[in-house]
């Protein structure tokens, strides 16, 4: 078989390739439980459309080796990981960036100005700055444990409110329309843009 697009559209339709096969085939690890670790996930992609590098996962991972940050982004390889039972992603995470100097030079690589950097970060480098041990996190998908278990293909079986297709949760009504009370409830003013 051979398959033939740009890299990263090729390893998308790889994996829905894989998908439809693990449907017609039925593979014995459906029978029992198969966990698996990915790592070495590239800190950086390239987003065609855009037309720029963006977080693979998001801005404030930790660099495999901290000294690759001045490599080509495309090299550079992030601390995140994903979690894998059966085939199926079940939890996500990374170690974070503690160090603001570094920080700085991540945000620099996804094209923030200094001035952008200080506006909507500046906060993060000055607690940085005064020191944050290394941490990391990982975040459990339960719904796609609890289908696995159930043997369900979907999540929306076991979701206690799912959303329709198109978005709309229709045990709770949302979305819906809110009016000048709410927001001015909540402190929220619509500033309309003058034609």
């Amino acid at each position: 078989m051979i398959i033939g697009d740009k890299k990263e559209r090729a390893i998308f339709l790889l994996g829905k390739l894989r998908e439809e096969c693990i449907k017609i085939l039925k593979p014995p690890f459906k029978e029992k439980f198969s966990f698996l670790f990915i790592t070495h996930f590239p800190l950086y992609i390239w987003d065609e459309e855009e037309k720029r590098w963006e977080p693979a996962h998001h801005p404030f991972t930790m660099p495999l080796n901290p000294e690759d940050i001045e490599k080509t982004p495309s090299e550079i390889i992030g601390r995140h990981y994903d979690l894998v039972l059966n085939g199926v992603e079940i939890g996500s995470g990374s170690i974070r960036n503690h160090d603001a100097d570094l920080q700085k030079k991540i945000l620099k690589k996804l094209g923030y100005s200094d001035e952008e950097i200080e506006n909507k970060f500046g906060f993060l480098l000055e607690a940085l700055r005064y020191g944050a041990p290394p941490h990391g996190g990982i975040a459990l998908g339960f719904d796609r444990i609890a289908a696995i278990l159930l043997g369900l293909e979907t999540i929306r079986d076991v979701i206690p409110f799912p959303k329709t297709t198109k978005g709309y949760a229709l045990f709770e009504g949302a979305p819906s329309f809110v009016n000048e009370e709410q927001l001015r409830d909540l402190k929220i003013f619509i500033k309309h843009e003058e034609d």
